[in-house]
């Protein structure tokens, strides 16, 4: 099997606990992956892509690989804890992921990072998600794409997004999925601890009940464990 190469785009702002968590999914991946193929060589190549300047060409600033050739699959752009950043921020950017995307490499987006994504103008007239207190934002910025904040993970192969802040291991299990085959992505959700995708972004699903104590309304968690049953 050749090694697959996914890159991890350090954007102005770029949540660092997303990046090292993709990069240690994968590796987990990897992992789940050697104790069944026989090969030395693991089957994912993960590296970090970030611009010394704004105007510059992103390059590689980590790589988890050998020198073992690879091939370029995926660039996940990950959430960011500020707010989501300007198209004239990323002007340069934008145009490198139009370019690799020209090369058949898919892109991804979690969270904030649809930001960016629909910057590239890759996204006209087609669905994408993203967090849900985001999404009005983002669809006035580009108001030729459909926003669909109710779904947590949207695949429209190519071009792959999700919404929530966390959702980056719901993208992350979905590449293993494609990559490496269910198998391995269920082994790798298990190791993990964490639900295979398949869950969706119901924000709404938290319920106010009377609380006669402090005459406060308190948060109920039956909707939320109704998701969860929902989802496995």
């Amino acid at each position: 099997m050749p090694v697959i190469e996914i890159g991890l785009v350090l954007y102005p702002g770029a949540q660092q606990a997303a990046v090292l968590g993709l990069t240690d999914l994968f590796r987990v991946a990897n992992r789940m992956a050697l104790s069944r193929l026989q090969q030395s060589e693991p089957p994912l190549r993960v590296t970090h892509w970030q611009q010394a300047t704004s105007d510059a060409t992103a390059v590689r600033i980590f790589d988890s690989g050998s020198n073992a050739p690879s091939v370029l699959s995926a660039l996940i752009l990950p959430p960011t804890l500020n707010e989501p950043v300007g198209a004239d921020e990323i002007s340069s950017l934008t145009a490198w992921l139009r370019e690799r995307h020209t090369d058949g490499v898919a892109l991804g987006s979690v969270c904030a990072g649809a930001f960016p994504l629909a910057a590239t103008g890759l996204m006209a007239g087609r669905k994408m998600t993203t967090h849900w207190t985001h999404a009005e934002l983002l669809q006035q910025r580009y108001p030729d794409v459909h926003v669909d904040a109710d779904h947590l993970i949207i695949d429209d192969g190519d071009v792959m997004t999700a919404g929530g802040l966390m959702a980056w291991t719901d993208l992350g299990l979905k590449l293993v999925d494609r990559l490496l085959g269910p198998t391995i992505m269920i082994e790798t959700a298990r190791m993990l601890l964490v639900d295979p995708p398949g869950r969706e972004q119901r924000y709404q699903g938290f319920d106010t009940v009377p609380d006669e104590r402090s005459q406060r309304p308190a948060i109920s968690d039956r909707p939320v464990r109704a998701l969860v049953n929902e989802a496995r």
